[in-house]
């Protein structure tokens, strides 16, 4: 469910959406030798003969998963372009109809795991569009491809045997079983090992149902994985903030943490001018630098973060569910044209900051404490707030 098992982690959402795939299976005599040594290996963690021949009477190689998986490019995209698909008009209308449709089951889905209506909404909104888009790749199919690829076959084995398992347990049939190229499957985008530890038979019909029509076990599942967690009954992920003129932008970092007290003391207020009350400890982030919008983050924001570890996710998911909940759009926009950098440009912004006299310990392209000192020192020079952001508007004035 989350960079970590996920295939990839993504530190920025995609700019754009791979291209249409068939994902037809195709013979490969190297593909079935493999199958046949892995039988050996799944019945060796307790899957049975009859649920591996059943689950791959039908599976075969799929070239189009291998294509996706070697070259999946490093796109970043703006932040403001991609809230503005997050929190679209559109989307909102759409999570708020589903607040009302399924206002039972998200009253008991919050009375049982503590996790906000709002919050599970959005999570199913950001994976698959409310259900519409939960994929439709056969995930018996893929996971053996990819498992058989080698480049991060033991991950992919992994997931493979953990699918084997849910199928065995009678979850679902090797039929439904369906999502995405990398694995990710149902409603909210389980990966079968996150799947297995954390979702949950909310129905009581003796399966976990994810895929179904029912989003009932898809969306109680989400709630149990965030309780998990740590997720805060009533908590905000997030509270968009103002800062103070010559504010200390060293002090916006995730690590820093102060009591919202401490925070009005420093001049950080909400939007509306007053302190923002008591939530226990936060954070400031700026995501996209001095320019953009400031957030003060609290401990639901990390809850959030083990989903999908990505800050623009992260935030879309905390305001989507603001949205739903009726609250209004940002205050201060995003930066227009703004974006994380890809790896090469942050080697070429430590280069150039170094050959220009602020050395960053190295161009490893990790934006470290090294490099946002660097970053400071450059904008003190030039008389520009220091918030230590390596943003693209940095870099291209440095060329």
């Amino acid at each position: 469910m989350r960079p970590s098992v996920r295939p990839a982690a993504a530190t920025a959402p995609a700019a754009v959406a791979p291209p249409a795939r068939t994902y037809a299976q195709v013979p490969d005599a190297g593909f079935d030798a493999w199958v046949r040594g892995f039988r050996k290996r799944a019945l060796g963690q307790g899957v049975s003969g009859a649920t591996f021949d059943a689950a791959f009477a039908r599976a075969g190689f799929i070239p189009d998963s291998i294509a996706l998986d070697r070259n999946q490019a490093e796109f970043v995209k703006p932040l403001s372009e991609y809230m503005a698909t997050a929190a679209s008009d559109e989307r909102v209308a759409t999570g708020r109809a589903m607040l009302v449709q399924f206002g039972g089951l998200l009253d008991r889905i919050e009375a049982k795991y503590g996790v906000d209506r709002q919050v599970v909404l959005a999570v199913w909104g950001m994976e698959s569009n409310f259900g519409r888009r939960r994929g439709a790749v056969p995930l018996i199919s893929t996971l053996a491809t990819l498992a058989y690829e080698g480049r991060r076959g033991r991950f992919f084995e992994g997931q493979l045997v953990a699918a084997l398992q849910i199928l065995q347990r009678g979850d679902t049939t090797p039929a439904n079983m369906t999502g995405s190229w990398a694995g990710a499957m149902g409603h909210t985008q389980f990966m079968p090992t996150s799947y297995a530890a954390y979702a949950v038979d909310f129905t009581g019909d003796g399966r976990r149902d994810i895929w179904s029509d029912d989003p009932s076990d898809a969306l109680a599942s989400t709630a149990a994985y965030l309780a998990h967690f740590g997720w805060t009954k009533g908590q905000p992920w997030g509270v968009e903030v103002r800062l103070p003129v010559g504010f200390d932008y060293s002090l916006s970092a995730h690590s820093v943490s102060r009591t919202t007290a401490d925070w009005a003391a420093l001049g950080v207020v909400g939007t509306g001018g007053r302190a923002v009350a008591g939530q226990g400890s936060a954070s400031l982030i700026t995501p996209t630098g001095a320019g953009g919008p400031a957030f003060l983050v609290f401990k639901n924001y990390d809850a959030i973060s083990r989903y999908n570890n990505a800050e623009a996710y992260i935030i879309g998911v905390g305001h989507l569910g603001d949205r739903i909940a009726g609250a209004g759009p940002l205050v201060h926009p995003f930066v227009a044209g703004e974006r994380s950098l890809k790896r090469a440009e942050r080697v070429e912004l430590q280069q150039r900051l170094t050959a220009a006299g602020f050395g960053t310990g190295g161009a490893d392209g990790k934006i470290g404490p090294a490099s946002r000192r660097a970053i400071r020192a450059y904008q003190a020079r030039l008389g520009l707030p220091q918030d230590g952001y390596a943003s693209l508007t940095l870099l291209e004035r440095l060329r």
